[in-house]
């Protein structure tokens, strides 16, 4: 493989401020920069082929966020929300049946009156165009593959990933080399799991003193349904099967404008058994009586998935560090029984600009940018999680049953009086190590899918639009390349090639029938760039790395 060195110096652009991310926090941030200077030069760099292709979320939107960044949104001819939930519905489903559990029982920080449902994505568009009106310079479909670093190391902004490098590491025909650009403070709004963030998590030991953090597989689909049975902004959760009572998740159901819902499944990730399969239980569900009349006459239009950080006020890492910080989902700023964390993004995206703008006023750069540091738990987002933060550990701790009515009653509590009865509970584990050996487990036997209600991996993943270029580096990474057959594959069965939700993986026998010279492969192009893999590899072996910008999902609507 050429050394990068080899490839020539790369073209610098400067800036006041970088953001890594075209989400909803690091184009609130942009925004909002702008708002407060509009003499601040700002750039956002973003890895989908353009905004919105790699977001996916629920979604139930609290408009908190919005609200506040820009107060007129809702008299926007082409506002991204327009549906206003009307129903809210809470089920525990059994194998035949459901019990609806009553409204006036759930703690008021669970309704979801004065929330819309709506296309995250579609959010992100739209925060798009109203950040290039103010002069936001934004470029989609160019990854950021790099952090830079001054030479008393703080960081000095991002490295766009080269194009057109072969499988074999050599440049080919048409080879550009990427950009870098160069800011007084960066902003890293990746997401879950970004691969730049967890490498300054590492380099500047953010997460020292925290709990580890937390995340669930988040699976979707997007379905047009017979109008009959379509019920414009009816929200409904449920939790209990298909998933065991030691296994935490549930699922969601939002009927959009359009004749159209969405239906996804979110299983926690600290999960035991390596026979699970995310994908597979998410199809399961769909043929529960309560759920699968929604469907009928209907067709499903697009899936994704996407990992979720559900680690909470407790798992938050340190966000400021020489040169930049953290912002949304990269932070950790879900609202784990709210299944929310938009409005925390939006939130975190002004809260660090106030703090970076006051920063470039006064002349500074490239330092630590601690007031925001300081600042985030006693602001709306701090409020918000602590109320919420034990809810996680007592469901992990004490199963679904239990721990859902424990976390119900501590969150009235913390609502009402400001008060816990546990404190401030530990997550223990991190979600890697928490899986048990296949001889301790019990195998799970999934139904073959029905091509109507359930269906395969590999169609799922044509309905996401995902595309890379075949002939470059494979993205997923093996730090030791024996570790899958040796390792994990006589202690948990090789469980890449159930916890992936896209068939990236595969464990193929030279003798199939006497299950003979196992090899392990890599499907690189089905990525969907959930990072699932990342985060679950009982080894800590796989290492998600951006492949070329603009490849993976191009999800709509979602």
């Amino acid at each position: 493989m050429t050394d990068s060195a080899d490839l020539g110096p790369r073209e610098a652009m400067e800036y006041d401020v970088v953001v890594v991310g075209a989400g909803p926090a690091g184009l609130a941030a942009a925004i909002h920069l702008k708002q407060l200077n509009p003499e601040t030069s700002v750039v956002v760099v973003e890895k989908g082929s353009e905004v919105g292709a790699h977001i996916l979320s629920g979604a139930v939107i609290d408009p908190v966020g919005l609200d506040k960044l820009l107060p007129e949104w809702r008299e926007a001819d082409d506002r991204p929300l327009v549906t206003e939930v009307t129903e809210d519905q809470f089920f525990y489903l059994g194998p035949s049946g459901a019990l609806r559990l009553p409204n006036f029982g759930m703690p008021k920080l669970m309704s979801n009156h004065g929330n819309f449902v709506g296309s995250l994505g579609n959010v992100c568009r739209w925060l798009a165009v109203q950040a290039e009106a103010l002069g936001v310079e934004i470029y989609p479909g160019f990854a950021a593959a790099e952090v830079l670093y001054d030479d008393k190391g703080a960081v000095m902004g991002i490295a766009t990933g080269d194009m057109g490098i072969g499988r074999d590491g050599q440049p080919k025909s048409g080879f550009t080399r990427g950009m870098e650009l160069h800011g007084k403070y960066t902003l890293f709004a990746e997401g879950a799991r970004g691969s730049l963030t967890k490498t300054l998590i590492a380099k500047y030991n953010l997460a020292d003193g925290r709990e580890p953090q937390k995340y669930g597989i988040g699976i979707k689909e997007l379905w047009q349904i017979d109008p009959a049975r379509h019920v414009p902004g009816r929200v409904q959760h449920s939790f209990g099967w298909p998933l065991d009572s030691k296994t935490g998740g549930g699922s969601f159901l939002y009927h959009l404008e359009n004749n159209q819902v969405v239906v996804g499944f979110v299983i926690h990730l600290n999960y035991t058994n390596p026979y699970l399969s995310p994908f597979d239980e998410f199809q399961r569900f769909k043929h529960h009586p309560l759920i699968a009349p929604t469907f009928e006459g209907g067709k499903r239009i697009a899936y994704g998935a996407r990992a979720i950080t559900e680690g909470g006020y407790q798992s938050v890492p340190k966000l400021s560090f020489p040169g930049g910080a953290l912002i949304g989902c990269a932070a950790g700023f879900v609202n784990v029984p709210r299944i929310k964390g938009s409005h925390n993004a939006v939130l975190s995206g002004m809260l660090a600009a106030e703090h970076l703008s006051k920063a470039l006023a006064e002349g500074r750069s490239h330092d630590e940018p601690a007031s925001y540091e300081a600042a985030w738990r006693s602001s709306e987002i701090g409020r918000d999680l602590y109320k919420v933060r034990n809810v996680k550990p007592l469901w992990s701790k004490l199963g679904t049953i239990a721990g859902v009515v424990l976390g119900g009653i501590d969150m009235h509590l913390n609502e009402k009086l400001g008060f816990s009865l546990f404190g401030t509970l530990k997550h223990g584990k991190p979600d890697y190590a928490t899986l048990k050996p296949i001889a301790e487990s019990k195998p799970i036997d999934y139904p073959k899918p029905d091509g109507k209600l359930s269906f395969d991996k590999l169609s799922s993943v044509f309905l996401s639009s995902t595309n890379h270029e075949e002939d470059q580096p494979i993205h997923l990474t093996l730090k030791d390349p024996k570790v899958p057959i040796e390792k994990n594959l006589p202690l948990y069965g090789e469980p890449a090639r159930l916890y992936c939700p896209a068939g990236v993986y595969e464990v193929v026998y030279g003798d199939e029938a006497a299950k003979k010279d196992p090899r392990f492969v890599i499907n690189a192009q089905n990525c969907v760039h959930c990072k699932t893999c990342d985060i679950k590899d009982p080894a800590q072996n796989i290492n998600w790395v951006t492949p070329e910008g603009g490849g993976g999902p191009n999800y709509p609507n979602m």
